[in-house]
């Protein structure tokens, strides 16, 4: 059998299939739960490669896809094709890319540093090129291009699998994940935009939370005053959990299966359930202890609520620019398309109700995981990169950079006084009118829901879906004259570091909270606690 692999380098982890070219027949899929680099966000991995060594983010970053390899069941030296898709910072690192281009997003400051625009148009290479792989002889490594700067080729990705490219409709399409990339057509034109919605739509940076996979909650509704949970099965089934009382946890029903935390979609499904039943009245939940109790411990804090508040909130702000952009007013946008494993699995009605598709929207579709999707396409089919090439290069000239543009800064810190410091609705809509940005209003009560795709990954592949829990990537170094005080193990908030008799730092990097964290550094009493000093174990 002539094999190939398709990935989908994502922010919150990775996904792969292993495919037969002969007939194009997937074998098998393998997940990890969280991706490689320290960090939950695409800004941590970005930080981590420029702070601390591209060749550190990359060694990670390689080392994570041949662990899935071999979970996969594929020999580097008997692969024909692989292709990646993903964002450009996930590209580029895993290329071994400079990424300073990607880093900063004014021209003055990449003119007074001397930084280069990196050519990410799509492109064929021997895979044995790559850092890491130099026993892959026989195969080509396909990459798809990207569009503009932040927004790679799974927004390219997105566009073309919403048929935005041939519909001349008025219409948007998110994908529902950390890096929330997005496009909006009006008039002929493609507007595209990515915001840094952060992992909480992942479900990470919730106390509780995971990525989608096997015995997650993924949604619950109220019966009566108690709380159903509905979990993921082994094949990401969606499966009748507990019933439980969401002041107590007490169960009042045993369900099927038992929940190790509850997904991004699961936190969605929570926030409208328990705003609709008065559980949470913004900024607060409502329960004598602060806490929402879900099955088998599974609980949601109020540091979550202002955690899944922001991301939703900078979705939002993220519509209302594209629309600012577009010169178009918000209720204009009645059709939405949803990807992404968050956009797949989430309920799009109460998405709906809390603001994550537009407010006048009558027709969502839910497309799935259309990362993979082109990956695994242009794994297939050379001529669909070139035509994937053409369609960027098409689209190029409307790019809205959010990190720059005042319409989505006015409209984000709105987002944060209505989640975060309980802002009323028609104070927001006030200060939207004020602000002169299109203006929001209450959710449409017709919407047609076009659910395409079971699952986000909608085929599996005979051999079945692998999660591999652990993705196996450490950074390691030896403190010299450490006095064995471990308080750098003992701060860690995830137990992702180790440390031996010797002053022999382990750290797992898929458990680590990168940038937004280092704790382990400031604890050291006599500062020999130095990341530049960490390299890759075992690359």
């Amino acid at each position: 059998m002539r094999i190939g692999v398709a990935i989908d380098l994502g922010t919150s982890g990775f996904r792969a299939q292993k495919i037969d070219l002969e007939t194009g027949e997937i074998k098998k899929t393998v997940i990890t739960l969280r991706n490689p680099l320290p960090g939950a966000n695409v800004m941590d991995h970005l930080d981590f490669a420029i702070h601390y060594g591209l060749d550190k983010a990359h060694g990670l970053s390689a080392t994570a896809v041949k662990n899935i390899l071999a979970e996969l069941g594929v020999k580097l030296a008997e692969m024909e094709k692989f292709s990646i898709c993903g964002n450009p910072i996930q590209l580029s690192i895993f290329q071994g890319i400079p990424i300073d281009d990607l880093a900063y997003a004014g021209e003055r400051k990449k003119q007074k540093y001397h930084i280069e625009e990196q050519n990410r148009d799509a492109r064929i290479i021997p895979l044995a090129e790559i850092e890491g792989f130099e026993e892959a002889t026989n195969c080509k490594l396909f990459v798809p291009p990207a569009i503009k700067h932040e927004v790679g080729a799974d927004a390219l990705a997105l566009i073309v699998k919403a048929g935005m490219i041939e519909s001349n409709e008025i219409a948007i399409a998110t994908d529902y994940g950390t890096n929330a990339e997005m496009a909006l057509k009006a008039n002929g034109i493609i507007y595209t935009g990515s915001a840094a919605a952060g992992p909480a739509l992942e479900g990470q940076e919730i106390e509780c939370g995971s990525i989608a996979s096997p015995h997650t909650i993924c949604d619950v509704e109220f019966e009566g005053n108690n709380l159903r949970c509905y979990v993921l099965d082994r094949d990401m089934n969606t499966i009748k959990g507990d019933l439980v009382n969401p002041k107590t946890g007490e169960v009042v029903e045993k369900g099927e299966l038992t929940a190790k935390g509850i997904t991004g979609t699961g936190v969605i499904a929570l926030i409208e359930t328990a705003m609709r039943n008065k559980l949470i009245v913004l900024p607060k939940i409502q329960t004598p202890d602060g806490i929402i109790h879900l099955q088998d411990e599974v609980i949601f804090t109020n540091k979550d609520l202002i955690a899944a508040g922001r991301a939703i909130g900078a979705l939002r702000a993220g519509h209302i620019t594209l629309c600012a952009a577009a010169g178009i007013d918000m209720e204009e946008l009645q059709t939405a398309h949803m990807s992404g494993a968050a956009g797949t699995y989430m309920d799009a009605a109460k998405a709906h109700k809390v603001g994550m598709i537009p407010y006048n929207a009558s027709y969502v579709s839910q497309i799935g995981n259309t990362s993979l999707t082109v990956a695994r396409e242009i794994l297939l089919s050379e001529d669909r990169l070139w035509e994937l090439q053409k369609i960027a290069k098409e689209i190029v000239g409307t790019h809205v950079m959010f990190a720059t543009s005042e319409a989505f800064k006015e409209a984000y810190l709105l987002e944060l006084a209505y989640w975060n410091e309980g802002m009323a609705f028609k104070m927001l809509q006030k200060f939207l009118k004020k602000k002169k940005l299109p203006m929001i209003g209450e959710p449409s009560s017709i919407l047609k829901i076009d659910r395409q795709v079971e699952r986000d990954i909608p085929v599996l592949g005979e051999e079945g879906l692998e999660v591999l829990e652990k993705v196996g990537t450490y950074l390691t170094m030896v403190i010299e004259d450490c006095e064995g005080c471990h308080k750098c193990v003992k701060v860690c908030p995830n137990g992702a570091l180790r440390m031996d008799d010797k002053g022999t730092v382990k750290i797992r990097t898929d458990l680590c909270d990168g940038a937004n964290c280092q704790r382990c550094l400031h604890a050291c009493p006599d500062d020999r606690f130095k990341w530049e000093n960490l390299t890759v174990a075992g690359v």
